[in-house]
């Protein structure tokens, strides 16, 4: 397996509209892109830091994962996302070392990835998301 770079961090907000004060203003960071993704019930904006992404989560639906997430454990850095040139290969990998799969085959998330999530029980507690550019 290859990991090339830190794809994204995500964090969990309540609102990305009364966070983007705090990236654009305060950080002077830029917004390029905000999207919805709706099987995931979240909408995301990027910001770019170097080569990697900031990515705000917000929960569309009380049902979302996010939306969950913050009831629990509140606002704050939700998962690392790392970028692989071979997904599927990634994933076979993890699982034969024993790693807890979320996700056993590729889905599509935000600005076109393919990605998978892999389970915080198996990864010192630190949900870990794969991505990878479809070619």
């Amino acid at each position: 397996m290859e990991i090339t770079h830190i794809e994204h961090i995500g964090i969990a907000v309540k609102s990305i509209e009364e966070q983007l004060p705090y990236y654009e203003e305060t950080l002077g960071l830029k917004c390029y892109n905000i999207e919805t993704v709706e099987d995931q019930k979240v909408k995301t904006a990027f910001f770019m830091v170097g080569q990697t992404k900031i990515e705000l989560l917000e929960p569309t639906s009380e049902e979302s994962t996010i939306a969950k997430y913050i009831e629990r454990r509140g606002e704050g850095v939700h998962h690392i996302a790392y970028a692989t040139k071979n997904l599927s290969k990634a994933l076979k990998h993890m699982e034969e070392k024993g790693v807890r799969l979320i996700d056993n085959e590729p889905r599509k998330g935000a600005e076109g990835l393919n990605i998978a999530f892999l389970h915080p029980k198996s990864t010192g507690s630190v949900l870990t998301e794969l991505c990878e550019h479809p070619e």
